[in-house]
């Protein structure tokens, strides 16, 4: 594995982790949180719209693309629909369910949602390192405050920091297994069958970032920052795209 691939597996690790640190020990403001997210969505679409579906048009068809974004958006909307979890913008529970209650719904729909992302990271790096790496980056942003979200009511349940870092840190397992074995699987199947499943990344990107991270990142909006935040993430985009 070279260095690149190692820094996306670095960074998809650390992301829950990074998040967890900051839950346990200072909790940032609500706008810093929604620039994070409305920068994160931008990449994520970006990358969407700019490099996987014409990625996938090139390997595969239109209809091959089409189906594949189908597909992959349908898969989140499932993960959605047989494990709910909290977004991310919210930080808390909004149906008035005790603080431990909440707080292992919060962990096990993260957990279980993360897997699907991985196997995102994977399509890029099969096809792209760079491309996996920007991906990685998207969604490493996506999940600090998810990383938050999840380790701070496990502090106000526990007192423990240690505890609470520890059991909110576990959510990176599943984006590590998810992309390890992707990876391995997708370097041996035909080109139309990678195809359809960059484009599912694609759906699976595109419903992330529609269903939580623009949402989030408008809620409450007090000022303009986040518009700012979410262009420069096209921007950094474009540019990676150059490199």
């Amino acid at each position: 594995m070279d260095s690149t691939l190692i820094l996306i597996v670095a960074l998809s690790i650390l992301s829950p982790v990074i998040g967890s640190a900051i839950g346990v020990f200072k909790k940032p403001s609500q706008q810093a949180i929604y620039n994070l997210l409305a920068f994160a969505g931008s990449i994520m679409l970006s990358i969407s719209f700019l490099e996987l579906l014409p990625e996938a048009i090139e390997l595969g068809s239109i209809g091959l693309a089409a189906i594949g974004l189908s597909v992959g958006a349908a898969l989140m909307y499932f993960f959605d629909k047989l494990i709910p979890h909290i977004h991310p913008g919210a930080l808390q529970q909004e149906q008035g369910a005790s603080l431990k209650k909440s707080a292992h719904f919060i962990f096990w729909g993260i957990f279980l949602h993360n897997f699907p992302e991985g196997i995102a990271m994977a399509a890029g790096a099969v096809t792209d390192v760079s491309l996996s790496l920007t991906i990685a980056l998207g969604l490493a942003i996506h999940n600090i405050p998810e990383g938050i979200l999840t380790a701070a009511p496990y502090y106000k349940i526990t007192g423990s920091r240690m505890k609470a870092f520890l059991i909110s840190s576990t959510t990176a397992i599943p984006i590590l297994i998810g992309f390890i074995i992707s990876y391995f699987v997708f370097q041996t199947i035909s080109e139309s069958v990678l195809s359809f499943l960059i484009a599912a990344t694609a759906g699976i990107m595109i419903y992330i970032t529609v269903d939580e991270l623009i949402p989030a990142s408008s809620f409450k909006l007090v000022n303009h920052s986040t518009i700012f935040s979410f262009m420069l993430g096209i921007v950094l985009v474009l540019f990676l795209g150059y490199l």
